[in-house]
Order: structure tokens, then C-alpha cells, then sequence
């Protein structure tokens, strides 16, 4: 019996240690590959529209890239290069499609010499809101016609920021008519610029980093940028006296952060979500910083002695009556950009008619 037992008691010490063996030749390979996954790293270009440092859209930009080198450990660096670094502010589009860069970051309008589409994805005259934008994107099919419009490119988009509503612009003369806009050199890209051009502005389209001396030197007559916060960054006010609102020409303007398709292929999941998240919370946060900022720049802007005005309602009101014709229009001009007009009037039209039964109705209460 004790023999026996002996015998067991051997056996059941050779199985425990073989098993052992077993888990810990197991544990040793699992632990070989787990730190190549690890390990692997990706360190990647960004391009962008913006100068560098440049206040909400450029520092948009840079928070982007802090949250993927953190939120990834460190395993997706992205090195940002400012306009004009690596390549012109209105060449980002191209050069993420070459894979110049594995990532840029801009305004889609300003590809709408190569993809007419675009515009609608960034701006539309009179159109929506920024909060009424990200509905669509996100829960009413914008996101899958974008990705569709940029696939033939190599191309895949993401929405990263937004403005919100705008200034009407710049000018170094009154409007008191429709008239006073005849004869105009003005910078102001996208749709808005169309609609100004039938009522005889000279529209011409800059990158920021030239607005500036443009309007000094009278090589422009008036601009529209952005908001107190961005035009207060770029001196706008040393170089023209009058600031006109509302931004009827954008109302909101999305911001993408477009990526070259096959440098997206070879990240794993992880990274893939990693990226994604980082960008809806730009999308948001810049949003939030625009908000916040533009009301503090705008009273250094009146302390400055900077006359804010209105446009008179009767300009507004026949600019928005040439808006719906140049949209149509543009929509009717190719494919894309009509299947991606019909899809976004049609949601944006009922999520209007909802925004002004409670946010509208809640503004004008208000007072």
C-alpha cells in the first residue's frame, strides 16, 4: 500500500510539474508576442491649413496628436508640420492622398476645385448650425457619404472641430446697401463666396498667414476669417475698421482630419480606435474653446474702439434669397455633390424644423 502510494503520489507530482511545464512554455510564448504588439510603434506627418501655434483650429491640431501619443502610450506618435513646413495650407488634401503626410488637417472646402462635393461638409449659407452639423455626421448618415466621396482618393475623412457661427467680415468701408458690396475684393472661400460673387464681389481665397498684409496693402478690400478669437490672433482690426455680423456665409464650419487609407490599413484596432476618439473629443473641445474665447476677444476688440455691426436686413435678406440658388446650383453640378445635398436637406430640414421650435424659440424668449 505505502508503495503504492508512493507510486501516486510520484505520478501526481510529474503530472503537476509537466502541466506546469506546459503553462509556463505557453505563458513564455504568449508573453514573446504580446510585446511585439506592444512594442510596435508608428510615428506618422501630419499637414495642416493652419500657421503654427495658431489659436483654435491649429491648436485643435496639436491637441489632436498630445491625445494619441497618450491615449496610445506612445506607440502612434504624429509629428504636426504647420502650413507651409512641409507643404502649402491649401495643399493638405493632396498630400495626405499622395501620402506625402499619413494625416492632415484643414477645412474641406478648400479641395473644391478637385472634389466640388466638399463644400457641402464644411459651410452652407444661412445653413446649420454647428450643433445641427454634428447631427448629421453622426447620427444621420453624413460620416458614410463622406467616407464614400473620399474613397476614390485614398482618402479617409474625420470631422475634428468646428467653429461655430462666424463674423460677417472685415471691411475698410460701410454697407449700408447690396450696393456697397459691388466692386469689393474680398477674401471668403466655399459657398459663401459664390453667393457674394453674384452680387459683384472680386472673391479670392487665401490662406491665413496672408490675410493679413493682404488687407494692409489694399490687395483686398475686405475679408472674412473666422471670429473675434482668430481675427483678434491675426491683427485684423490694424488693417480694416469695420466688423460686420452675422456669418450668414457660414453659419458653422466643420473641420476634417483626413487620413491616407493605406497608412490607416496597417494600424491594429486598438490604435484605429485610439485615433477616432481623439478626434470626436477635438471635434467637441474646439467647439467649447471657440464659444469661451470669441466672447473674450470680442470685448478687447470693442475696447480697441472696433465698430461691430449688423448687416442691414435687407442685405441679408437678399443675400439669403441668391444663397438658396447658388446651393442648388452647386449641388446640381455633379453627381456627388447632388446625392450629398439631397441626403443633408432632407435631415437638416426636419432637425430645423425641431431647432427652431425649441432652441430658436428659446433664444428669441430670451431677448
Amino acid at each position: 500500500m505505502k508503495r503504492r502510494d508512493m507510486l501516486t503520489a510520484a505520478g501526481l507530482g510529474l503530472t503537476t510539474l509537466a502541466l506546469a511545464g506546459c503553462q509556463k512554455q505557453e505563458a513564455n510564448c504568449d508573453s514573446q508576442d504580446a510585446p511585439q504588439t506592444a512594442q510596435q510603434t508608428f510615428t506618422w506627418k501630419m499637414v495642416t491649413s493652419w500657421p503654427k501655434n495658431f489659436p483654435g483650429v491649429g491648436v485643435g491640431a496639436e491637441r489632436f496628436t498630445q491625445l494619441v501619443k497618450e491615449m496610445s502610450n506612445g506607440r502612434l506618435q504624429v509629428k504636426l508640420f504647420a502650413a507651409g513646413e512641409l507643404v502649402p495650407a491649401l495643399e493638405v488634401f493632396d498630400a495626405v492622398s499622395r501620402g506625402t503626410a499619413e494625416m492632415g488637417h484643414g477645412a474641406p472646402y478648400y479641395w473644391k476645385g478637385k472634389i466640388p462635393a466638399t463644400q457641402f461638409f464644411t459651410a452652407i449659407p444661412f445653413g446649420p448650425t454647428a450643433e445641427e452639423m454634428n447631427a448629421w455626421f453622426f447620427q444621420g448618415g453624413g460620416m458614410a457619404l463622406w467616407e464614400e466621396i473620399y474613397k476614390p482618393f485614398g482618402v479617409i475623412p474625420l470631422a475634428c472641430g468646428n467653429t461655430g457661427v462666424q463674423m460677417a467680415g472685415w471691411f475698410n468701408k460701410e454697407i449700408n446697401s447690396l450696393s456697397d458690396l459691388d466692386g469689393v475684393k474680398m477674401r471668403t472661400p466655399g459657398l459663401g463666396g459664390e453667393v457674394l460673387s453674384k452680387v459683384g464681389v472680386t472673391v479670392v481665397n487665401l490662406p491665413a498667414g496672408e490675410i493679413f498684409t493682404a488687407l494692409q496693402t489694399g490687395a483686398i478690400d475686405a475679408t472674412e476669417w473666422i471670429g473675434p478669437y482668430n481675427d483678434l490672433a491675426l491683427g485684423l482690426h490694424k488693417a480694416a475698421k469695420y466688423y460686420y455680423t452675422p456669418g450668414w456665409q457660414e453659419p458653422s464650419v466643420a473641420f476634417e482630419l483626413s487620413i491616407n487609407e493605406k497608412a490607416w490599413q496597417q494600424l491594429p484596432d486598438d490604435l484605429k480606435a485610439i485615433v477616432k476618439a481623439a478626434a470626436r473629443e477635438v471635434n467637441s473641445s474646439m467647439l467649447d474653446e471657440y464659444n469661451a474665447r470669441n466672447m473674450d476677444a470680442l470685448e478687447k476688440l470693442k475696447a480697441e474702439g472696433v465698430e461691430v455691426r449688423r448687416l442691414p436686413e435687407d442685405v441679408l435678406n437678399k443675400l439669403k434669397e441668391i444663397a438658396a440658388e447658388v446651393v442648388e446650383a452647386a449641388a446640381a453640378s455633379d453627381p456627388a455633390s447632388a446625392k450629398v445635398w439631397a441626403a443633408q436637406k432632407d435631415y437638416l430640414g426636419r432637425l430645423r424644423g425641431y431647432s427652431d421650435a425649441t432652441t430658436k424659440d428659446i433664444l428669441n424668449i430670451r431677448g
